[in-house]
């Protein structure tokens, strides 16, 4: 690809960021910069970092299924499970569970990109973070930390720089919670690999221990749990 295509796309994604600030993170918005970034230097490096993790490249060849969530069978379990739990707060946050935008995952990276977007809500509840724009921003910084994912790492370095020059008030928040995120990224297994489906019945704590979850975020102003 040259160098004038490589600015075209870098100029698209940068439209695409200014789009989900202005929408205030309207879903659509997201869905446009994920999708910016198929078939980029930026995805192709990802990939190679997801298929060198344990489990990573059989997970991506057989085309893992990405998550489709029903819920009631899922509020049907036991309190405290990674199904109620992630259902419940589905539930709360008055979201529609198939809201993610169709893609065909034909390719690694439209497979990838699903995954990722489909899953995106499972490691709110996992890491403990929060949905205001802080705890929105450092469950980010767990994913483009562990597998470099483009937008999540776009996403998490606008926020921070948008905050500081226009809302300087909340930028100790918003940087505390994406240096939260960074150290769960460092020190925990990979969630992008996460079979979470085939767990919904075990206690979120114990999916904590099994990823090395040992800070999660739900007690802190940004966290899921703050009153």
């Amino acid at each position: 690809m040259s160098r004038f295509q490589h600015s075209l796309q870098a100029l698209g994604q940068a439209r695409h960021l200014i789009a989900v600030g202005r929408s205030q993170g309207a879903l659509p918005k997201i869905a446009d910069l994920l999708d910016s970034f198929l078939d980029t230097p930026q995805l192709d490096a990802c990939i190679a970092r997801f298929r060198a993790l344990p489990g990573g490249a059989a997970m991506m060849d057989e085309r893992y299924p990405p998550l489709q969530p029903d819920l009631e069978p899922l509020l049907a379990l036991p309190e405290g499970s990674l199904g109620h739990t992630y259902a419940a707060l589905i539930r709360q946050l008055n979201y529609d569970p198939e809201f993610f935008r169709p893609r065909t995952i034909d390719t690694e990276g439209r497979w990838l990109t699903q995954r990722m977007a489909t899953t995106h809500d499972l490691h709110h509840v996992v890491s403990g973070f929060g949905t205001s724009p802080a705890g929105e921003n450092g469950v980010l910084a767990i994913t483009a930390t562990q597998i470099g994912f483009p937008a999540y790492v776009s996403l998490s370095h606008a926020s921070q720089i948008a905050t500081f020059r226009f809302k300087l008030d909340g930028y100790e928040a918003m940087s505390r919670a994406i240096s939260h995120g960074i150290t769960i990224g460092f020190t925990a297994r990979p969630f992008a690999t996460a079979r979470w489906e085939e767990g919904w019945e075990l206690p979120v704590a114990v999916w904590r221990e099994r990823l090395g979850v040992t800070l999660p975020a739900d007690d802190e102003a940004y966290g899921l749990h703050h009153p």
